[in-house]
C-alpha cells in the first residue's frame, strides 16, 4: 500500500484521537453499524480530499465499513493531524497522502496520488480534487499545477494519459466549493452529477453556524491570545458561517460589525443587532477582521491602508483568496513569524 505521511510512529496518539471523536459522533456510529451489515459501497473506489482530522477519520472508517476502497488527501495543509493520518495508515490500511504544513507542490502531488487510484466517487472540500479532475479531463494543461501536468500529460499529446474516466459522481462540502461547482455547471463543463453537501440543512444550519463559528474564534485565540471583550470585531459576510462567527464573537463581548454586499443579508444582520457598514468604513475602526464570504479579495490593499496598527486579519473561508495576501506581501516592510501553529 502506498502512502505519504509525516511519521508512522505517531499512530498510537492518532488512535486515541479517533476514538475520542467517535464517542461524540453517535449518528455516524449508527450508520457505520448499518453499513457493516448491508455493505452498500462494496467494491466502490472513493477518492477523498478533506481535512485530515479525527472526525474525517471516522467518516473514512464508516465508508470502509460499507465496503468502499478509500484514498485520502488533505484539502487544507494546515488542518492535517499527522498522528491521525498515521493511524489510518497503520491500523486501517487507508492510503493517506497528507502532511501538516505541506507546500503547494506536495499538495498537488497528493491530489495526483488520489486520482491515480481511479476513484469512481470524488468527495471534496473546496473543489480542488474535482476541479483538478476536470482540468485534466478537458486537457486544460495551462491551468494545471506543474506536478499535475507532468503526471497527466507525460507526452506531447493533448489527451491525458494517466487518468481513467470512471467517475460516477462527486460531493462537495463547502460554500467555496459549491460556488465553483455551480460555475462549472453554468458553463456546461461539469462532467458528472455532484451533490452540494453544503446545501443540506444539517450542514449549513449547524456545522457552518456552530462549528465554524466556534472553531474560528478558537483559532484566533490560539494564534493571538488576544482578549475579545471590548474589541471591534469585523465579520465580512453574513452567510451561515458569518452568522455563527458574529454570534460567537458577540458572546465573547466583542463589539461586532458586519460587512455584507447582499442587501437582504445586510438587513438580517442589522435586525439581529449588529452594526452594518461597508468595508471601507469598517477598516479604520476594526481591531479584528474575519472573512467568511467564499468570494475573492474581500479585504484588499485599500482596506489594509486604512487599518489600525496591530489589526488582526483572519480568514474563515476554505481558501485564503478572500484576503489579498499578495497585496499585503507587496506592502510589507518586514515579515516575522511570532508563534508556530498551535492545535
Amino acid at each position: 500500500m502506498e502512502y505519504e505521511i509525516k511519521d508512522i510512529s505517531l499512530a498510537e496518539l492518532g488512535k486515541t484521537r479517533i476514538e475520542w471523536a467517535e464517542r461524540r459522533m453517535p449518528v455516524l456510529r449508527r450508520i457505520r453499524e448499518r453499513f457493516g451489515k448491508e455493505r452498500p459501497l462494496q467494491g466502490l473506489r472513493m477518492g477523498l480530499c478533506l481535512h485530515v482530522t479525527s472526525e474525517t477519520a471516522n467518516l473514512v472508517l464508516t465508508l470502509k465499513e460499507g465496503g468502499a476502497r478509500v484514498a485520502l488527501c488533505a484539502s487544507n495543509p494546515l488542518s492535517t493531524q499527522d498522528d491521525v493520518a498515521a493511524c489510518l495508515v497503520r491500523d486501517f490500511e487507508v492510503p493517506v497522502f497528507a502532511i501538516k504544513g505541506e507546500d503547494e507542490e506536495a499538495y498537488y502531488r497528493h491530489i495526483v496520488r488520489v486520482l491515480s487510484t481511479e476513484p469512481q466517487i470524488l468527495m471534496d472540500d473546496g473543489c480542488d480534487l474535482i476541479g483538478t479532475y476536470h482540468m485534466v479531463a478537458m486537457g486544460r494543461k495551462a491551468h494545471l499545477h506543474r506536478v499535475v501536468r507532468e503526471w497527466a500529460f507525460p507526452s506531447e499529446e493533448g489527451k491525458a494519459q494517466r487518468m481513467g474516466t470512471s467517475v460516477l459522481g462527486g460531493l462537495e462540502e463547502t460554500t467555496t466549493g459549491v460556488i465553483r461547482l455551480r460555475s462549472m455547471e453554468r458553463d456546461g463543463v461539469l462532467l458528472f452529477p455532484a451533490i452540494a453537501v453544503n446545501d443540506a440543512l444539517t450542514k449549513h444550519m449547524f456545522d457552518n453556524v456552530y462549528g465554524t463559528g466556534q472553531s474560528t474564534i478558537d483559532g484566533i485565540l490560539r494564534a493571538t491570545n488576544v482578549l475579545l471583550a471590548g474589541r471591534v470585531f469585523v465579520v465580512c459576510g453574513y452567510g451561515w458561517c458569518g452568522k455563527g462567527i458574529a454570534q460567537r464573537a458577540k458572546g465573547m463581548n466583542a463589539r461586532v460589525v458586519v460587512t455584507e454586499v447582499d442587501p437582504l443579508k445586510a438587513l438580517e444582520a442589522f435586525m439581529d443587532g449588529f452594526c452594518v457598514m461597508d468595508m471601507k468604513t469598517a477598516a479604520p475602526i476594526g481591531d479584528i477582521f474575519v472573512t467568511a464570504t467564499g468570494d475573492v479579495r474581500v479585504i484588499r490593499r485599500e482596506h489594509f491602508e486604512l487599518m489600525k496598527d496591530g489589526a488582526i486579519v483572519a480568514n474563515a473561508g476554505h481558501f485564503n483568496v478572500e484576503v489579498d495576501v499578495e497585496a499585503l506581501e507587496q506592502m510589507k516592510k518586514k515579515k516575522r513569524r511570532i508563534r508556530e501553529h498551535v492545535e
